[in-house]
């Protein structure tokens, strides 16, 4: 079968090429739309719910919340783990699913238990959400709300009803968190005294706030030729509105809310913040990418949002981005596209240097880009992301291993037959010498070349974390040494019909030289085998000793030029005192290293979603730096990293 294949190859070879331009052009487009990212996303498939009872404590959440929301949610269908964590105001329960669940029929199993625990919830607590369907690397683009004139409070107002809501309609976003800032409400302060003096409990307060602040329809009455609607306004609008709701009457005179309490504008309860640059608080939206999408393409989306929201928001107002995904993305996408052509040029160089012909070389080197371009198909429809693993392991050696064998035995049989014939070959002479030097050796690479692929099979056996971080390299050289082999049994042979002629091959000096010297140490190697034998698995039981020994790490080292630090204080702590412990931090890094931090950001506890349900005493310190060509406090990120060490621990 193998042989017909290489047979029709060259008997229609047009075609062949045809085919191949027709897989360039569906490669190039699955390129275009490939998702990119720096490292695979190893998060599992998880559905999260969380619960606010912002008047409960941690034993309150865990006792009335917390546990009924896991025993409600237990056995569900291809869970396979739930763990949850209970802070003030917040639960939170994440319920993992198996790999092959689908994430939207997960969120709905969860979504019809909980409409039935919702009866059974604590007065006072809210009903729960899911969130957002994003995964740990959902996160992808800051935007901080910045003035010099206008008040947390006006930000964040800004941040909630203007930059929010357009941020939200960007394709591939599925969230927008707000950190920092304040969130502006009508309190109604209420006067204990003045309740027990006008004998009004403070159940009868709320609940005379709550029926006086809603809207009622009377349908409509009939006038003539018309109808004219009939509606009671009784929403609230202004601070003098709630002053104003009547209570009960004592001695036919009205007591109104203005006489038992106080009511003005104040501040929502809230468990996070955010600073920037040892200028304190400051208000920031987050942009959270929905799981599966392109990381690279969204953020640019949203780059492209947050400059079209610039000219609206109000005059004074600055969106300045911060940690932007598509920076470290870059950075990956060109050490991973600077590895793959630097391996592709020194490929194409030796094999240049060892079959000095140009038209030979060329054609073994076009097999590269091709196997890339269908390796990149079979990515695309297996909904893999280009990254640092799935394009670092890559060897072009192996796949152009065949296609070398190939076009030097055929350059080889050409040159011998037509020192044979004395003559220059006729065309049919030229194809049959070419289909034979094909044949000869072709069953014996492609033997080589399903030995490796075996051997990057049982990488596609790995599950959970070390499947999601390493089966795209499996994947992706498994395509890519597919595609050689197939490339290699009929591209190959049809370019070389097209372009190979019978010249007299060149004696290549090098090969001489190398074959002058390899001789005699094979004599010898036959000649004492069982020696040879002998070392090599002295050598094998050796490595195995050693192995122990060597340095191992779970992944390669990836710097994104920045430094993130987390430092921990009391429990217990009040925003007041973190937002003031943050500030300090991030003036004295800025004062002390100000050429090679570029700016500071910290995140204190957690966001109104609490994607990342952190205490108050846990902070975040996000620290891009500037290039390394600009420092002057230290020469190496593990020099700088040290003398920040030293200067926090003096504070």
């Amino acid at each position: 079968m193998l042989n017909r294949l290489i047979e029709a190859s060259i008997e229609h070879r047009f075609f062949v090429l045809l085919a191949t331009a027709v897989l360039m052009m569906v490669g190039l487009y699955c390129t275009w739309t490939l998702p990119i990212d720096a490292v695979p996303d190893i998060t599992t498939n998880q559905v999260v719910i969380n619960m606010a009872a912002p008047a409960l404590a941690p034993e309150e959440i865990e006792r009335q919340i917390t546990r009924p929301l896991e025993i409600s949610l237990s056995g569900l269908p291809g869970s396979t783990e739930m763990r949850s964590i209970s802070q003030f105001g917040l639960c939170q329960v994440t319920v993992v699913f198996d790999d092959h669940s689908d994430i939207y029929r997960a969120r709905q199993l969860v979504a019809e238990r909980l409409a039935v625990l919702s009866e059974q919830l604590p007065p006072g607590a809210r009903a729960p959400e899911l969130a957002p369907i994003a995964t740990g690397l959902g996160e992808i683009y800051y935007v901080f709300i910045e003035s010099d004139t206008l008040s947390l409070v006006d930000r964040r107002a800004i941040l909630d009803w203007q930059v929010r809501p357009r941020l939200r309609t960007v394709p591939g976003v599925i969230e927008v968190n707000s950190f920092g800032g304040t969130v502006k409400q009508y309190q109604v302060l209420a006067n204990p005294e003045r309740l027990r003096t006008y004998n009004i409990s403070l159940n009868e307060l709320r609940l005379a706030l709550a029926e006086n602040n809603r809207n009622a329809g009377g349908a409509y009455i009939p006038k003539q030729n018309e109808q004219q609607l009939v509606q009671g306004i009784g929403v609230v609008g202004s601070l003098e509105d709630i002053r104003n709701i009547v209570l009960t009457a004592k001695n036919g005179v009205p007591v109104l809310v203005s006489d038992v309490a106080e009511v003005k504008f104040g501040q929502a309860m809230r468990q996070g913040s955010i600073t920037k640059d040892g200028r304190g608080e400051t208000v920031a939206a987050i942009a959270v990418m929905l799981m599966g999408e392109n990381s690279r393409e969204v953020t640019r989306r949203v780059k492209e949002r947050v400059a079209e929201l610039q000219k609206e928001v109000p005059p004074g107002v600055r969106l300045v981005g911060f940690l932007d995904r598509t920076t470290l993305v870059d950075q990956t996408l060109h050490t991973a596209a600077q590895n793959l052509v630097e391996g592709g040029l020194l490929v194409i160089a030796v094999l240049m240097v060892f079959l000095l012909q140009l038209r030979a070389g060329l054609i073994v080197s076009s097999i590269i880009p091709l196997a890339m371009l269908f390796a990149i198909i079979g990515m695309r429809y297996f909904h893999l992301s280009a990254n640092l693993m799935s394009l670092g392991a890559v060897d072009f050696g192996l796949i152009v291993d065949a296609a070398v064998i190939i076009v030097e035995n055929c350059v080889r049989r050409l040159s011998e037959q037509r020192v044979k014939l004395g003559r220059a070959l006729t065309e049919a002479e030229r194809l049959e010498t070419i289909r034979s030097g094909t044949i000869e050796v072709r069953q014996a690479s492609q033997f080589g070349e399903l030995i490796i692929i075996a051997a990057y099979l049982p990488v596609l056996s790995l599950v959970g974390v070390e499947g999601k971080m390493f089966r795209p390299m499996g994947f992706t050289v498994v395509l890519a040494l597919s595609a050689a082999m197939v490339l290699s049994a009929t591209l190959i042979p049809a370019l070389c019909a097209y372009f190979l002629k019978d010249q007299v091959e060149k004696e290549n000096r090098l090969v001489s030289w190398l074959q002058i010297r390899y001789l005699p140490l094979l004599r010898r190697a036959v000649q004492k085998r069982v020696g040879v034998v002998a070392a090599a698995v002295g050598l094998v039981l050796a490595s195995l000793l050693l192995f122990p020994w060597l340095g191992a790490e779970f992944l390669p080292k990836l710097d994104e030029g920045a430094i993130c630090i987390n430092p921990g204080y009391l429990p217990g702590i009040s925003v007041e005192s973190a937002i003031q412990r943050a500030t300090l931090v991030e003036k004295v890094l800025m004062e002390r290293f100000p050429d090679e931090i570029k700016t500071t950001a910290t995140r204190i506890g957690r966001p109104d979603i609490a994607t990342d349900p952190m205490l108050l005493s846990q902070h975040d310190i996000f620290l891009p730096l500037t290039p390394r060509s600009q420092w002057k406090k230290a020469s190496t990120k593990a020099e700088l990293i040290k003398k920040i060490e030293e200067a926090l621990g003096d504070i």
